[in-house]
């Protein structure tokens, strides 16, 4: 475009750079020779030498791309967002100046999602990534993941804690990328989006959780009880047994339906209680210092603010009482907590927990203590009335407050009240159908609960494709950075029919099959 070169060189008048934009496809010229006015005068004028004629040899082609994609002027924003942001370190303008592919890939996901090109804004490396599409649209299964970043954290000294966490995160924004564009290209299903996603933080926590326990034991030595009974210290010739740590995931990571930006909702557990519970190293420590300790190292390394950013933001709130609780939690104290303490909505939450990280032995033990409160007896009744009165108190403090929009997680009839249908008849029924132990996610958990017959087939089916269709919907919202929230009348089918199941199973009385799992009394 050689009227596009003269249009962003200021050569041209305002008339005929406007006329040149127009014939390239931009239907508001006037607000991008505005837009390419004040780059050339502000940011534009900043650069050295080299910066400055590498800008003025990118634009034309960018701005010759951009005019191709189904909204020029948007596209056009979010690209120069990202130039703006790397144009001091003009190697990334030469890039994609030089590589017409990683050029086409750049516009291509600045076109399909704003939340993608602030992503790269953010995280420039990532341009990197844009260079070959066969790897970018084919995100690495878990086996792979695991590989390359042991690899890459092995290039880093032990005690470089920041190179450490510089790695951590840049392997994370890559991966997380290429899901991205695979998903706004429609190359893959939701479902398996939520999985890479899932399998990607559950690479990262355990690459986390070995070095912080490095970490700390270089220092400490490991947790243990001494086998010799009696021994009062770890002395020489005492064999210890080690004491173990995991990490459980609730909500989003443990039901695998992680998205974009997800939180991660951990709760952090041991086995260290002993006779002489203390570590074995040069500075020893009680276990539960220790553990406690590893916990918020583990939280420190994923929630840091470094110049590459995050890697997680982590909610702890689930653990035994919750905020004011500590922030780990013995195998034993978790299991008196669940049996004699918590709510009916922590035991709703135990439906989607399960281990990601750790310590097998503690995974194992976990999922026990989940599978006696699952299943312990409850008077259906009571169940009932306290899994309305949360949801109602939910919607009263989350739901959508301004008529005609429907908040797509929150709002009656959308996916919260799917998955409290789930989670009720995952309590009532788990007793007698312990196949509904199997699995975390809603979708496998709706399947199970028709196949055992406590929700009839048609009702099961209607609500997972409704909550896929709700989830696929809150994606597609995230990656334009918009809220879960849409006209009332676009799901107006889905909302009617989730509401109807739920009013005949939880709040109709005289469906006490459907209601009820013994008829009367207990389960």
């Amino acid at each position: 475009g050689g009227g596009l070169d003269a249009a962003w060189s200021g050569v041209l008048g305002a008339h005929d750079a406007r006329d040149a934009l127009a014939r390239a496809g931009y239907r508001r010229p006037d607000e991008v020779h505005a837009i390419l006015e004040r780059l050339r005068d502000g940011p534009g004028r900043h650069l050295d030498a080299q910066g400055a004629a590498r800008l003025d040899r990118l634009m034309p082609l960018l701005l010759g791309a951009a005019a191709r994609t189904g909204d020029p002027e948007e596209t056009l924003r979010r690209a120069l967002a990202v130039v703006e942001a790397v144009a001091r370190r003009s190697a990334y303008l030469a890039l994609l100046i030089e590589y017409p592919l990683a050029l086409s890939q750049f516009v291509r996901l600045c076109a399909a999602s704003p939340w993608i090109a602030q992503y790269l804004a953010r995280h420039p490396l990532l341009l990197d990534e844009l260079l070959d599409p066969r790897v970018l649209y084919d995100p690495a299964p878990r086996a792979a993941l695991e590989r390359e970043l042991a690899e890459r954290l092995g290039q880093v000294g032990p005690d470089d804690l920041e190179q450490q966490m510089e790695v951590l995160r840049h392997f994370k924004h890559a991966h997380a990328l290429r899901v991205a564009a695979t998903e706004v290209t429609g190359a893959v299903p939701l479902m398996v989006v939520s999985d890479r996603l899932t399998e990607l933080a559950e690479v990262i926590l355990g690459a986390t959780l070995e070095l912080a326990w490095r970490q700390l034991t270089a220092r400490h030595g490991a947790p243990g009880s001494p086998g010799a009974p009696g021994s009062q210290r770890p002395g020489r010739g005492t064999r210890r047994r080690a004491a173990g740590f995991a990490i459980i995931a609730y909500g989003k990571l443990g039901g695998i339906e992680l998205s974009h930006g997800s939180d991660l909702d951990l709760v952090f557990l041991h086995s260290g209680r002993g006779e002489d519970p203390y570590t074995a190293g040069p500075h020893p420590l009680d276990n539960g210092v220790f553990f406690a300790r590893l916990a918020q190292r583990i939280v420190h390394l994923l929630t840091a603010h470094t110049p590459a950013g995050i890697l997680y933001e982590v909610d702890t709130r689930l653990r035994p009482s919750g905020a004011s609780g500590l922030p780990v939690t013995s195998l034993e104290a978790f299991a008196e907590y669940q049996r004699e303490a918590a709510w009916t909505w922590e035991h709703q939450a135990l439906v989607r927990a399960r281990p990601v990280a750790g310590d097998p032995g503690i995974g194992r033990r976990f999922l026990e203590v989940r599978r006696e409160v699952l299943c312990r007896e409850r008077d259906p009744r009571v169940l009932r009335r306290e899994v309305i009165e949360m949801r109602a108190r939910m919607r009263r403090e989350l739901g959508s407050r301004e008529p005609g929009l429907f908040d797509l997680k929150q709002d009656a009839g959308g996916i919260a009240d799917i998955e409290f249908m789930v989670q009720y008849g995952v309590l009532a029924w788990a007793r007698r159908e312990s196949d509904l132990l199997a699995y975390p996610d809603n979708v496998r958990l709706l399947e199970t609960l028709a196949r055992v017959g406590v929700l009839p087939p048609e009702d099961a089916a209607f609500l997972a494709d409704a909550y896929r269709s709700y989830r696929a919907a809150v994606h597609r919202l995230a990656l334009q950075q918009q809220p879960a929230v849409v006209d009332e009348r676009e799901f107006a089918a889905e909302r009617e029919g989730v509401l109807r199941v739920w009013r005949r199973w939880l709040e109709d009385d005289t469906n006490a099959d459907l209601c009820d799992p013994s008829g009367g009394g207990t389960v």
